[in-house]
């Protein structure tokens, strides 16, 4: 089955398309986007680990204590 012009012509606009859309994304990122500087990425990064390890301590604690407050209650029965 062979495709006619039409969809071949469909396909080549498509194509096109798409890849302007990628130079247009391209460009952008080169030369809008505003990127951080090192010494600004190295510190969210700290910021991004310390919140991480609190709220794991946080889900621990919460864990821990209703795993004992269940404990306390099934042995009430």
């Amino acid at each position: 089955m062979g495709s006619t012009p039409t969809t071949r012509a469909n396909q080549t606009r498509t194509m096109r398309k798409l890849l302007n859309s990628l130079k247009e994304v391209r460009e952008e990122m080169l030369h809008k986007v505003s990127w951080p500087t090192w010494p600004e990425l190295q510190e969210s990064s700290i910021v991004v680990s310390i919140a991480s390890v609190i709220i794991a301590i946080v889900v621990l604690a919460m864990d821990l204590s209703f795993e004992n407050i269940l404990k306390l209650v099934y042995n009430l029965f």
